[in-house]
């Protein structure tokens, strides 16, 4: 498998099947490309290194910044030195033989780590030592006290952060977001995310990337892999999660034990209950979100939002509704940005990245022991 793309040739990236399908308008692509353009345009130039290049998703991060103007990758580290070798030559940097070359180079501003996930917490820790910003790949740990870890690291050491938390910037999620918090879907009850693609069926983790369905790597499997994205995206809309519980299970039996689906169900601490899906033996996920309050109801099929509520003229629900912001730049890009020096991203903090995974790791305990696992 070639590192150039994120998945086997013929095979549609997961998140940028999820992207279509809620539906980015042609006005808000518009405006994506404008913010790249800006991006491209900053008048400081960012010198990063990747900084562990196993991830499905690194060679789609190693093709943005080389897109970016105002980006330098100086090197490339991995442990698999044929990895690093090939990352390098790939992306026109520097191989690096040891992540000690990284961190002693005052001229490296951040670094965007991608390596398997057991491996982050060692990295981290010492990219904050270095005072380096750092993108990492989600989710940040493999459990909730490693990831609490990282997270107060980071913030002692005043670096920038962010993690690959897309779905905070589609667009009809933060206009959902937005009629949340003016109180126009009243007081909300339940709300509903699904992020599921076929990737076990499809062979997406054969080959380079079999330790993302190596639970011991990767710490999660399919439910952890995807459902992050979904966790998080609810979590943003509606705050803390209270306790947990899942049904979660191996499908096929292809990665072993390694599971592939699975189903949350949370208590959110203002009373909401959501839940959550993700899997790598879908064939579809026809409708990724919905939410439902006493004065207002949305959820999103296919390309389209459908809104309603008693508190918004025109939102009669029977119309998608099309009159949503522009989408800001995708995580790796606000990164840029930030160290560039904009002050305006929307960064994820680190605090939030070891919720998740606090809330995650919860979850599997409720599946393991059938019962309610209050989140720590």
């Amino acid at each position: 498998m070639g590192m150039n793309t994120d998945q086997p040739a013929g095979r549609e990236m997961p998140r940028r099947t999820f992207i279509k399908q809620v539906g980015l308008t042609a006005a808000s692509a518009a405006m994506m490309s404008e913010s790249l353009a800006l991006a491209a345009d900053s008048p400081k130039t960012v010198t990063l290194a990747m900084v562990g290049c196993a991830h499905i998703h690194a060679p789609n991060y190693a093709r943005i910044l080389k897109s970016l103007g105002n980006v330098k990758v100086k090197y490339a580290y991995d442990h698999d030195s044929a990895r690093a070798d090939k990352f390098a030559q790939e992306s026109g940097c520097q191989k690096a033989d040891d992540p000690k070359t990284v961190w002693s180079d005052a001229g490296v501003n951040g670094v965007v780590i991608c390596s398997e996930t057991d491996r982050h917490k060692d990295l981290v820790i010492a990219a904050a030592e270095a005072k380096k910003h750092m993108f990492v790949e989600k989710p940040l740990g493999t459990t909730a006290e490693e990831s609490k870890a990282m997270a107060a690291a980071i913030e002692k050491a005043g670096v920038l952060f962010t993690t690959g938390y897309f779905m905070r910037t589609i667009p009809a999620h933060i206009f959902l977001k937005d009629q949340i918090a003016q109180g126009n879907f009243g007081k909300v009850t339940r709300a509903r995310a699904s992020f599921v693609h076929a990737g076990s069926l499809a062979g997406y983790f054969d080959s380079d990337y079999r330790w993302m369905a190596d639970v011991k790597q990767a710490g999660v499997g399919a439910f952890g892999d995807l459902g992050t994205h979904v966790l998080d995206v609810l979590m943003w809309l509606l705050g803390d999660v209270e306790s947990v519980t899942a049904d979660i299970k191996t499908v096929t039996g292809k990665y072993g034990d390694c599971d592939e689906s699975g189903e949350g169900l949370l208590r959110f601490k203002n009373g909401v209950t959501g839940t959550l899906a993700g899997a790598w033996v879908d064939l579809d996920n026809p409708m990724p979100l919905l939410i439902s309050g006493t004065e207002g109801h949305a959820f999103i099929l296919g390309q389209s939002l459908y809104y309603r509520s008693r508190k918004v003229e025109g939102a009669g629900g029977r119309e998608p509704w099309t009159q949503l912001p522009a989408a800001p730049p995708a995580p790796i890009e606000q990164f840029v940005n930030a160290v560039a020096g904009a002050t305006d991203m929307p960064l994820v903090k680190p605090s939030e990245a070891a919720s998740r995974v606090s809330v995650m790791e919860a979850a599997y305990k409720g599946a393991r022991t059938r019962t309610w696992v209050t989140v720590g």
